[in-house]
């Protein structure tokens, strides 16, 4: 047989109520109602105050409304992972590449980023060769792709080369 939780019974329930500072939908009504059954029986309250709170009523909801959305709205566009990393998009990344079968490291490759997505909370950058690349996994970003030559350059100096002309 089911029972019944304790817990509901309306004898169980709280009946202190706790200040607060803000005053909201539900406080703005019941000072509403307080107000037409307290009123002077003869000198009641016009229709036109009436309606007059009832419309800040309403304004005050929508307004409540509207910042719930656009505090959502926020929230999201700070912790997507594709927002924080939309700006790769268009740029040349170096990434340490991992064999899919046994994880082991195969070793570097660069690419230019296509397309941001997400999985499980993390972001992955879409290679235009077809790669999908963790954003944590990248080492080096440029606005453009780094020539044979520069790669060369940031190894080191090369040796000069003798000069053939000049030899006798």
């Amino acid at each position: 047989m089911n029972k019944i939780d304790a817990s509901y019974f309306l004898s169980n329930q709280e009946t202190k109520r706790a200040p607060s500072s803000e005053l909201g939908k539900d406080e703005f009504l019941k000072i509403l109602m307080t107000q037409l059954q307290n009123q002077d029986p003869l000198n009641p309250m016009q229709d036109t105050d009436f309606i007059a709170q009832m419309a800040q009523f309403s304004s005050l909801e929508q307004m409540m409304n509207m910042a719930t959305s656009i505090d959502t709205l926020v929230h999201n566009q700070l912790v997507s992972p594709v927002v924080q990393y939309s700006h790769m998009i268009g740029k040349h990344v170096s990434y340490q590449s991992y064999d899919e079968e046994t994880g082991k490291e195969t070793g570097m490759k660069s690419g230019k980023v296509v397309a941001v997505s997400q999985k499980d909370g993390w972001a992955i950058l879409e290679m235009e060769n077809g790669d999908k690349v963790y954003a944590d996994s990248i080492i080096e970003v440029s606005d453009t792709a780094m020539t044979d030559d520069e790669k060369v350059e940031t190894e080191g100096p090369k040796e000069p080369e003798p000069d053939v002309e000049g030899s006798e």
